[in-house]
C-alpha cells in the first residue's frame, strides 16, 4: 500500500513538474515558423528552453501562461529560457527571454508585472530589463535596438558585473532608460560598448514585412511595429489580442474571419543619430526607520498609521518600524561584495520582572560593521552595545533578496546573536537599515534598529 501512495505522489511531483516546465502556448502563426524542429500550429505548447525560429515569412504569436505576449516577426531565431513563476510568493519568479537573431516583441504578463526585479530580455551584446512593459528589440551578433510602446526599460551592455548569465536587469552608471514618452526614439547599443546611444527611428531592418492578415497586435492603439524603410501597419485596421486569444470567441463559428480592410501605409523617415538629452536624476526608493511609540519619555519619530498609508512597510520590530519610501526600486547586483559603516542608532534593554511589569534603560551601539557579498546573496553584521556599565557584542547573519531586503537567520536565543529584518537603498549613494531584537539572559531582552551610509 505504502509503494502504492508513493508511487502515485511520484507522478503528480512529475505532472507538477511537466506542468512548471510550459511557458506559454501559440496562439497565432503565419508562414514557416517552427517550435523546435516542428512546424508550430496554434495551440501548440512552448516549453521552457524550447528553440522559436521564423522564416523569411514566418510569424509566431506566443500567449504565455502569465498572460503575457511573445512575438516573432519574419527571420528571427529566440528562446524561452526560464518562464518559472510562483503566483504565491513573486520573489521566487524567474523569466528570462533570449534574442539570438531577429526582431521580438514583448508585452509583460501578470507574474513579470508582480517581479519585475527578476525578468531578463537578453541580446547577444545587451540585458533588458522592464517597468511593467510592452517593447520591440532588433539584434544581430553585433548591435541590438530597443523601442518602447509602453511603460519603459533598462538597457545595459555585458561588460563588468552585467553579464548574460545573470538574472534581472543590469542597473549602473552604464545603464539607459528609455520610456514610451519618448515617443519615435530608440536604444542602441553596439558589441563591445557598455552604455546604449539614444537614437530616433525604428528599430527594424527594412526587409522586414508588414504583419499579415488577422494577426493580433495587443494594444490596438500602441505604435506599429514598423521600418525606416519599409511601410507601416496601421495597428488600428487590426484585430485585438484579446480577440485572438479568446478561445469563445468564435461562439462555436469556425469559420475565418474576413479579411481586414486594407491599411493605408506612410514612410518614416530615416533613423538619424541625436545628441543624448542631458540626464535626468532618477529618485532612489529611500529608507524611513524609527521609532513608533514613546519609550522614556522622547516622542515618537512618526505615525505608524499614516506612514503606512504614504510608504511600503517592510518590518516592524518591538518599537521600531522599517518603511521603503517611493521611487525607483532597489535591484540587487549579481556580483560584488559592498561595506556600510553605521551612521545612527536606537536601542533599548528592557527587564522583565512579570507579566506586566517591565523597565527599560537606553544603550548606545559602536563598532558597527555590515557586509553585503551579492555574490552569495548573503550579509553579516557586527556591533557593540553599551549600557551603564555593561558591554555587550552582538551579530546577526542572513540572506539579501532580489529587492534590497535583509532576512536575518533565527537567533532561536543564541547568546551574542539578534534576529535582523532589513533593507538596502540607492538613495544617496548607498544606503541600509534593520531592525533587531536579541536575548540577554532570562529576563532581559534588546530591541533597536541601525542606520547605515556607504
Amino acid at each position: 500500500m505504502l509503494l502504492k501512495i508513493t508511487a502515485i505522489a511520484g507522478l503528480a511531483l512529475c505532472a507538477q513538474l511537466a506542468l512548471a516546465a510550459e511557458a506559454g502556448k501559440v496562439i497565432f502563426v503565419a508562414g514557416n515558423a517552427q517550435v523546435l524542429d516542428r512546424q508550430a500550429a496554434e495551440g501548440t505548447a512552448v516549453q521552457e528552453g524550447d528553440m522559436l525560429q521564423t522564416g523569411a515569412d514566418g510569424f509566431l504569436y506566443i500567449k504565455t501562461i502569465d498572460n503575457g505576449l511573445f512575438i516573432l516577426r519574419p527571420n528571427t531565431k529566440a528562446r524561452i529560457v526560464t518562464y518559472h513563476v510562483d503566483a504565491n510568493n513573486p520573489a521566487n519568479t524567474r523569466i528570462k527571454l533570449d534574442l539570438i537573431s531577429g526582431v521580438a516583441r514583448s508585452r509583460s504578463g501578470d507574474a513579470v508585472k508582480q517581479a519585475r526585479q527578476n525578468f531578463r530580455f537578453n541580446t547577444p551584446v545587451a540585458a533588458i530589463g522592464v517597468r511593467g512593459t510592452d517593447f520591440t528589440v532588433f539584434t544581430d551578433d553585433d548591435t541590438s535596438r530597443v523601442s518602447v510602446i509602453t511603460g519603459g526599460i533598462v538597457v545595459s551592455g555585458f561588460a563588468g558585473t552585467c553579464s548574460p548569465e545573470g538574472s534581472g536587469p543590469c542597473e549602473g552608471a552604464a545603464s539607459r532608460e528609455l520610456s514610451a514618452k519618448q515617443r519615435g526614439q530608440l536604444l542602441q547599443i553596439k558589441r563591445g560598448s557598455q552604455a546604449p546611444q539614444l537614437m530616433s527611428g525604428s528599430v527594424m531592418s527594412s526587409d522586414q514585412p508588414a504583419l499579415p492578415a488577422g494577426a493580433p497586435l495587443g494594444n490596438a492603439a500602441s505604435p506599429p511595429l514598423s521600418s525606416p524603410a519599409a511601410p507601416v501597419v496601421d495597428t488600428q485596421k487590426a484585430e485585438s489580442l484579446t480577440k485572438a486569444s479568446n478561445d469563445s470567441s468564435n461562439n462555436g463559428n469556425n469559420n475565418p474571419p474576413a479579411p481586414p480592410e486594407p491599411p493605408p501605409v506612410v514612410m518614416p523617415p530615416p533613423v538619424t543619430s541625436v545628441p543624448p538629452e542631458p540626464s535626468k536624476p532618477v529618485k532612489e526608493a529611500g529608507i524611513l526607520w524609527g521609532r513608533w511609540e514613546p519609550v522614556l519619555g522622547p516622542a515618537p519619530d512618526f505615525n505608524l498609521t499614516l506612514e503606512m498609508g504614504r510608504n511600503e512597510l517592510v518590518a516592524v520590530n518591538g518599537n521600531f518600524a522599517l518603511f521603503r519610501t517611493a521611487g525607483r526600486t532597489y535591484v540587487s547586483p549579481e556580483r560584488g561584495n559592498i561595506g556600510f559603516r553605521m551612521k545612527d542608532s536606537e536601542a533599548y534593554i528592557y527587564t522583565n520582572y512579570g507579566p506586566s511589569a517591565r523597565t527599560a534603560a537606553a544603550a548606545t551601539l559602536s563598532n558597527g560593521k555590515l557586509n553585503i557579498d551579492f555574490d552569495t546573496k548573503r550579509f553579516a553584521t557586527s556591533f557593540d552595545m553599551a549600557s551603564k556599565a555593561e558591554l555587550f557584542s552582538w551579530s546577526a547573519q542572513g540572506a539579501v533578496g532580489p529587492d534590497g531586503r535583509l532576512y536575518g537567520d533565527s537567533a532561536d536565543g543564541v547568546k551574542g546573536m539578534v534576529n535582523v529584518q532589513g533593507l538596502l537603498s540607492n538613495e544617496n549613494g548607498g544606503s541600509a537599515s534593520y531592525l533587531f531584537n536579541g536575548r540577554i539572559d532570562e529576563r532581559r531582552t534588546v530591541n533597536g534598529a541601525t542606520f547605515w551610509r556607504q
